[in-house]
């Protein structure tokens, strides 16, 4: 399975809560971005290995990541 984490870096404020709960371990803090407040915002590093449990965006107090299931064919 793959998806598509889509992050917002106007909300996102780094707090590593989704990095935390992964179970896949594929959530990181982008430490080569700052967004526009100072913050190093959360992103996939392997999309593909996503199972879409979408434990990133029910953690996330500030509704910052979108989990899109994508096809794979």
């Amino acid at each position: 399975m793959a998806a598509q984490i889509i992050v917002s870096e106007t909300y996102c404020k780094g707090c590593g809560l989704c990095v935390e709960v992964c179970p896949q371990k594929i959530m990181k803090l982008d430490e080569d971005t700052l967004s526009a407040k100072g913050y190093h915002p959360a992103m996939c590093s392997d999309p593909d290995e996503c199972t879409v449990c979408l434990s990133c965006a029910t953690i996330c107090p500030d509704v910052a990541i979108t989990v899109v299931k994508t096809d794979v064919t």
